[in-house]
């Protein structure tokens, strides 16, 4: 199955950049974490809003909060896909870095991914 490539772009050859099932799923979990909820029209539940905590005072409550806000929005969106084994959370200034692991289920494997935004 192709999957179409984010951000969406053509490739080379002029047709719709596509993408393996693994980068797919990677993909999905990064428009996740760094969308706020509201922020699309029809669905406005969807997103983790990570953005929003980024300048909270670096603390264990906001590394507990973080880590609750991804798992529980990658198991409402990505349950079928994913099962999350591990979130790390890093805040440094203006910068939000989550290293996650989870694994795949359809093909059955571990991956680890991590995700970095600066505001």
């Amino acid at each position: 199955m192709q999957n179409i490539d984010f951000p969406f772009h053509i490739d080379s050859t002029g047709q719709t950049a596509t993408t393996t099932n693994s980068d797919h799923i990677r993909d999905m979990i990064c428009q996740i974490l760094f969308t706020s909820p509201g922020e699309r029209v029809n669905r406005p539940t969807f997103g983790c809003g990570l953005n929003q905590l980024v300048f909270e005072p670096n603390s264990f409550e906001l590394i507990a909060t973080l880590e609750f806000l991804i798992r529980s929005s990658l198991q409402q969106w990505m349950s079928e896909l994913i099962e999350v084994a591990d979130v790390k959370i890093e805040v440094n200034d203006s910068t939000l870095t989550v290293l996650l692991v989870y694994a795949e289920l359809i093909a059955g494997n571990m991956q680890s991914a991590v995700f970095t935004k600066t505001i």
